[in-house]
This record gives structure tokens, sequence and C-alpha cells, in this order.
């Protein structure tokens, strides 16, 4: 990863872009991948793509989603304390302890989820975090005091904390799932520009928003490029971190390559087209396999028009939907080298039906 790159991930990762608030992410991502694109396009709901060769018949989708999982303000009490609920994924028993950024019109205000000292609970009947008892310091002791800081039920939160490295070898932050994405196909873009490689076909580079919530960034923008064929990057789980049970989740591990999926809405022959794409560039990868969905873009885009071979490259990652989720740096890496490859050796036109 070069200097500028690395410039790139840190800014992208440390900006907040909650689901349904992607705007300014989606700013950084779309200013980074300029240069390196024939035109772009954004839709209502600010997804962005940036397209080369926007006047070809055939188009080719590389994917990824921009937004993550943060936190409604839903009720302030008259002493000033702020209950949440979900925006996405969110998950309650991290929270108390955790300092947080309230986005309001007035900028951001600073919070802290609160929790009852160790030495004044019931370690017989300990209560646990959940949805009803987390709650948001702002400093402040009323309600008015709150609202007078411009925060109100509906004002989105997320997490406070930044990228970094760990041991040399792994990246660490909030919101890995998914900018991560966001950064490798950015990426696979810049490489095959500064390689002055020519594609016959179209290349769309999607970061879609609204991915935590039911796919919906994938859908819309799905429906508006019609697209020939989708590949898909998103992250997966390391199952051998603990407590993962590898009979029901499989076996993939960080630092073993990009993890390709089987499954209904993964098209068999694009499937192993990229595996051999892999095989032949030595690109180390791993299997595994998806029960009715993926649970990824990749649904929206198999499932859209009139159904659009895709495919689905995950990256494997640790503590899913925390803020120290974990990615291998050589697993970017080959994620990026594994669909740069397949794009270059992808012909124009090529007809994915299984019955022609």
């Amino acid at each position: 990863m070069d200097k500028k790159s690395k410039e790139f991930l840190e800014k992208y990762v440390n900006n907040a872009s909650p689901t349904g608030f992607e705007s300014s992410g989606q700013k950084i991502w779309l200013d980074y991948i300029k240069p390196y694109v024939d035109d772009y396009i954004t839709d209502t709901y600010g997804t962005v793509v940036g397209v080369i060769n926007p006047d070809a018949d055939y188009k080719v989708v590389i994917e990824a989603h921009a937004d993550e999982i943060s936190w409604f303000v839903n009720y302030i009490t008259d002493e000033g304390y702020i209950y949440v609920r979900r925006n996405g994924g969110s998950d309650h028993q991290i929270a108390p302890s955790k300092r947080v950024n309230i986005h309001t019109e007035q900028g951001v205000r600073k919070g802290v989820f609160g929790w009852p000292a160790i030495h004044v609970r019931n370690a017989k009947e300990e209560e646990r975090p959940t949805l009803k008892n987390i709650f948001v310091d702002a400093g402040c002791s009323s309600k008015e005091e709150v609202e007078k800081l411009g925060i109100h039920v509906g004002c989105v939160m997320t997490f406070d904390d930044e990228l970094m490295e760990l041991n040399d070898d792994y990246l660490v932050g909030r919101a890995l799932d998914n900018r991560i994405g966001g950064f490798m196909i950015a990426e696979v873009i810049r490489r095959i520009r500064e390689s002055n490689a020519k594609l016959p076909y179209g290349i769309y580079v999607v970061n879609a928003v609204q991915e935590e919530v039911g796919l919906r960034g994938a859908q819309m923008i799905a429906e508006r490029i019609q697209p020939n064929v989708a590949i898909v990057t998103d992250v997966c789980h390391d199952t051998t971190s603990p407590m993962y049970n590898k009979i029901e989740s499989g076996y993939q591990k960080a630092g073993k390559g990009p993890v390709l999926t089987y499954g209904p809405a993964v098209h068999n022959n694009l499937l192993s087209m990229v595996i051999d794409v892999a095989e032949k560039n030595k690109i180390p990868f791993q299997r595994a396999a998806a029960s009715r969905a993926t649970g990824t873009d990749t649904d929206a885009f198999a499932y859209s028009n009139m159904g659009v071979a895709s495919a689905l490259i995950s990256l494997p990652l640790k503590y899913m939907h925390t803020t120290v989720e974990t990615v291998h740096k050589m697993d970017v890496e080959n994620v990026i080298l594994l669909i740069d490859k397949f794009l270059l050796s992808l012909k124009n036109g090529y007809d994915f039906r299984y019955l022609k």
C-alpha cells in the first residue's frame, strides 16, 4: 500500500457514514476515484458510481457498500440521558463505556455510553446490556440542555474510534465492514487506469448505500444500471477466532486469502471463471457456502431485472460489527489483485446463460 492509498484509507475509514447518512464518506470516495473514471453517476439516496467506457453496451459492476452501523437517538429523559435504537445491526453488548459522536445540524457532539460500576451491581443477578437499559450521557443535566446542543430524536451517532495497524500485518477499526470494500474497488480502478489497460466493456464501480438495513442501495442502483455481470466484495467472518462454530460457519481465516462463496445467488459459471483466474495467477483463496441468501449486495444484483450473473469475493474479518474489526493486509491486497485480474480476463459480451 503506497502513501496515497494509505492516506485515502485512513481518511475514508475514520469518516462517519451511518446508514442513511453516507454523503460525507461518499464525497471522499468520489474525490479519490474521479481521476480514474470517465464519468460518474449518483442516485437519489446517495449511491455513487464511477464509470469507465460509459457508452459500452456490455456492463460490468464491481461493488461494495458504503454505510456503517450506528445508533439513533430514540428518547431523551428529563434528566438528560439519551436512549437509543439501532440503525443496522449495532451490538448493544459492546456499547457500555464506549465514546460516541452524535451528529447534529450544529456539528458533532460528544457523548459516552454510561454503565453502573461493577461494585454496585448484584453479581448473582447481574443485569446485562440490552436495548432497554443502555444509555448515552452527553454531559447534560436536563432534556433542555441536551436539546440546546442540537440533539433531538432521530439524530444519528457513531462510535468514536479510528483506524490503526496491529503488529504490522493487520488493520483494525470500526466500519471496515464495508469501508474496506470501497477502498478495494477504488484501488482496482486506480490500478487499471495507471496500467493503461484497455477494457472493451463498460465498468461501473459502485459504492452503494443502505446495505446494513436490507441491501437497499444495491437494489436501486442495479435497476438503474442493468448490468450484465456483477462482482460484489464484502466482509465475512474469520471463523478461527474464539467462539465460532466451524461446523455451522465453515472455515475461513484472515491471512489465507479472499473467500469465494457458493450459493443460489452466486452464478456458477461466473464463480468458476473467478476461481480459474485465482488459480492461474496463484492468488490464494478460500471457499464458503451460503444457505439461501448470501446476506450481501450479491443477492440484490443477482435477482434484479431479469437476473444478473453475480459473484461474491469476501474479505475475512474478525470481530464484525464492533469497533475493532480486524483484517489482514495481504487479504486486502489479494482481493484487489483478484478483481483486477478477473476484469482483465473477461471477454466483452460473454454470455453467462446456462442454456444458450
